[in-house]
């Protein structure tokens, strides 16, 4: 079962993503990533939705040319969970 981490949980885990925020409003993590062009940004998402699928996560993003900009949020519990920590790491180590 995913639970929505509690703030003990979160203030354990945020640091060690680097790169990444906390955006209050959706209890959720973002992070843009830029590319040398929009060839490399797709292969990118294609790479992260693979990775999403496996994981049955999906990031909410957006693409404009060589930039990638990511929300991860798990709308099933109403926040950030571990569902979330893990598939930043899995897109750092992808990225």
């Amino acid at each position: 079962m995913v639970t929505k981490l509690d703030e003990a949980q979160r203030a354990a885990l945020l640091p060690s993503l680097s790169g990444w925020t906390h955006n209050a409003d959706r209890d959720g993590l973002t992070r843009c990533f830029v590319f040398a062009d929009f060839v490399a940004a797709f292969g990118f998402m294609a790479r992260v939705a693979l990775l999403a699928e496996k994981a049955d996560h999906h990031p909410e993003w957006s693409n404009v040319w060589n930039r990638v900009d990511i929300l991860l949020t798990t709308h099933d519990v109403g926040g950030l969970s571990l569902r979330d920590i893990d598939l930043a790491r899995a897109i750092d180590a992808v990225a």
